[in-house]
This record gives structure tokens, C-alpha cells and sequence, in this order.
């Protein structure tokens, strides 16, 4: 359950139970933006962001905050449920199919070495920064990136296998978040206008460079949900080489975007950074960190959090900080008997812990503390995983 801080201009709604301070000075922030409407709201996943806290969402009128986006336009979930029962579908199997996985999906920094083919390229809008991405995306659709990205094999209470992939717009959303975010600060500079923080620089809807900003987010939205589409339709030509099975209860969501929707009596671009929508009836997903468990749940369309809820476990350390302080051995221990398909890595090629159990909330705390935002459908237990 939420608790609230009326001390500001708009309240601060919070359904994580103790925020951490500089997400809470993002999120008064935010309180200060004249266009903020109604109340600003936290989710149970909250931690610190660029300008605004992950797992936040506010309600804006007549305006657009680019980084309220966030940097990887249309990142999300995709899942899928097969019919393979987890008793015969064992260790082996899953080891097998993930790299299986791995020889088909570029991850990390890799792309696809041939343009990939989509309908959608041709409904690109006109756009500078669209234009000059164009070319790379098309190598970048079907592909993992690294980070907090992953593909992982699961189970659910009934023994039933599940496929889940975590990946969003990958450089193409960075470019276009990056590219409107500069273009905001100089709106504001232009025009005067004293912000709370650089990192919130906003759009008003009235100028032509705000309504650029929002076409270039939708395509870039639509690249990403195809980009998870293609590597859903490869990880289930996989599973099924491997043993014969179907699909079904399939689950595509985002979880960095704006919407035009109504809330309160008032039309309003909703921002959600981190948090995902959660309308009456709607699937979603809320999965939890490396090998620990993740759940499909269905939405209650709660108004105090705009109609959304988390969009994972929430981070409790920095990547530099899960570095510094953890080791390969704990993580390991950590995993338990979750296959791990090879140690994720940075750029410089040294293994990367920064996505570490550890790192993260328990997601089973998150998921309890909205139980008025979402019901659980589905629990899920980690078979085995595939990093970037």
C-alpha cells in the first residue's frame, strides 16, 4: 500500500516503502514543474535516475519530458508460455537451447552483420535524427543489448515452461531520447525557464519540435516491441527443434513511455519511466532480477498510480557498487541451480556482476506492496538465463 507526502506543490504517492534519498529529491523535483498534474506517483520498484526516479510516473499537461521517457525508448517484456513441462524438459535442455539462443541473437555491443527486413522501416517518419539512425537500426532490430537485458527459461507453479525476453530500442531509442533531451534544454534556455534539474528539460506540446519528439518515440516504441517479437519467434523455433511443443498466453508490454491518456477529469501525456501499465484487465509483466523468480500479472487500473505498476524489482545497488562489492562466487551461490549460459561482460571484456541477484529488491516485497495496482497470474521460477 502507497503512503503520501502532501508537503509539496502536486503530493508525492509512494508505493515503495522507503525510497532512497535521491530518488525522493527527484521526485520533489518533479513536484515543481508547473505542468506536473495531480500528484506525482513512485512505484514499488523506485531507485534513482536521470532527472527522474526509475519507477516513477507523472501526469503532464500540454507537455513532454523527455528523459520522464528515458533513455531506452520502449523498453519491455515480452513473454510466452509453451507446453513443455519442466520435468522433461531438464538442465541439459535448457543449457542447449540457450546456446542455441546465443548463435542466433546478437547481445551485448553485437549487431546483425545484414539489414534486417521489417514493414515498419517504411513508416519511419521524417526526422533528422530518424534519417541518420535508419541505416543502423536496421541491423540492431532482433537483438539483445546488454545491461539488465536478458532472455531467460522459466517455470511456472504448474510446471509449465515459459520464455521471457527483456530488450527495448536499443541504440536507435538512445539516439532519439538523446537528440530531444538537447533539444529541450535549448528550448529552455531559449525561453528562460529556471528548472528543478537540467535532467527534466521538457517540450511544450504547442511547438512542432515536442510533436517530432512524440512521432519519433511511437516508431521508436514500434521498433522496440518488434525488435522483442523477432527474438521471441527465434527462442520458439529453438524450443521447439528441441522438443515439440505450442505457444500461448503471450505478453508484449512497454516500460519507458508517454501516452495521451485521461486521468482525473483531464487529458494528459502520461510518463512512464520504469513502470508499466497496469489498466483494469490488462497482462502485464514484473519480472524479478538474475535467478530469482518473476510473475505474469493481470492489472487492476488503480487512478492513484495513473493506471500502472512496477516494472521489476528495483535496484538496491550501483553497477559499480554490485562490482566493487560482489563476487563471481556469491553471485554463483546466489543462482543456485539456474543455468547461467556464460558470465555477462563489459565492454573492456571483464565479467560484469552489476546484474547480480543482490543487486536488486526482493521482488517478492515488490509485488506485495502493490497488491491494490495488480494480480498475480502466474509465478515464475528461473530455468536458466542468457545475458548480453
Amino acid at each position: 500500500m502507497k503512503w503520501i507526502d502532501t508537503k509539496h506543490r502536486v503530493p508525492i504517492s509512494s508505493w515503495c516503502e522507503t525510497v532512497e534519498d535521491d530518488a525522493l529529491g527527484q521526485a520533489v523535483n518533479l513536484t515543481k514543474l508547473p505542468f506536473v498534474y495531480h500528484h506525482v506517483a513512485l512505484m514499488a520498484d523506485c531507485h534513482s535516475g536521470y532527472g527522474m526516479p526509475i519507477g516513477g510516473v507523472i501526469a503532464c499537461l500540454d507537455t513532454v519530458v523527455p528523459n520522464a521517457v528515458g533513455v531506452d525508448i520502449g523498453c519491455g517484456m515480452c513473454a510466452v508460455r509453451t507446453t513443455l513441462g519442466s520435468r522433461a524438459f531438464g538442465a541439459r535442455e535448457v543449457r542447449r537451447a540457450l546456446n542455441r539462443f546465443r548463435k542466433r541473437i546478437p547481445a551485448g555491443f553485437d549487431h546483425h552483420a545484414r539489414p534486417q527486413s521489417w514493414d515498419g522501416f517504411h513508416r519511419a517518419p521524417d526526422l533528422a535524427v530518424v534519417r541518420r539512425e535508419l541505416d543502423s537500426a536496421r541491423r540492431q532490430l532482433g537483438t539483445l543489448g546488454g545491461g539488465n537485458h536478458f532472455i531467460e527459461l522459466q517455470k511456472d507453479d504448474a510446471g509449465r515452461v515459459w520464455l521471457m525476453v527483456h530488450s527495448g530500442s536499443r541504440n536507435f531509442g538512445y539516439r532519439i531520447a538523446r537528440e530531444y533531451h538537447r533539444a529541450a534544454l535549448s528550448c529552455c534556455e531559449k525561453h528562460r525557464i529556471s528548472l528543478p534539474d537540467r535532467d527534466l528539460a521538457y517540450l511544450p506540446l504547442d511547438q512542432q519540435i515536442a510533436r517530432d519528439y512524440l512521432a519519433a518515440m511511437t516508431f521508436a516504441l514500434d521498433f522496440a516491441y518488434e525488435n522483442r517479437r523477432l527474438m521471441k519467434a527465434q527462442c520458439m523455433d529453438v524450443l521447439a527443434g528441441i522438443a515439440a511443443c505450442d505457444f500461448d498466453n503471450e505478453v508484449n508490454i512497454h516500460h519507458n513511455f508517454a501516452s495521451r491518456e485521461k486521468h482525473f477529469g483531464r487529458e494528459v501525456v502520461v510518463h512512464r519511466k520504469g513502470a508499466t501499465c497496469a489498466r483494469e484487465g490488462q497482462k502485464g509483466i514484473i519480472p524479478g532480477s538474475m535467478g530469482a523468480r518473476s510473475y505474469i500479472v493481470r492489472g487492476l487500473g488503480n487512478p492513484d498510480s495513473f493506471m500502472s505498476c512496477s516494472h521489476g524489482a528495483g535496484r538496491v545497488m550501483g553497477r559499480n557498487e554490485a562490482n566493487r562489492r560482489l563476487s563471481r562466487a556469491e553471485v554463483r551461490d546466489m543462482l543456485g541451480g539456474v543455468v547461467l549460459q556464460s558470465w555477462p561482460r563489459d565492454r573492456h571484456g571483464k565479467v560484469d556482476l552489476s546484474e547480480a541477484p543482490q543487486a536488486y529488491k526482493d521482488i517478492d516485497a515488490v509485488i506485495a506492496a502493490q497488491r491494490d495496482l495488480v494480480e498475480v497470474l502466474y509465478r515464475l521460477e528461473p530455468l536458466g538465463v542468457m545475458k548480453g
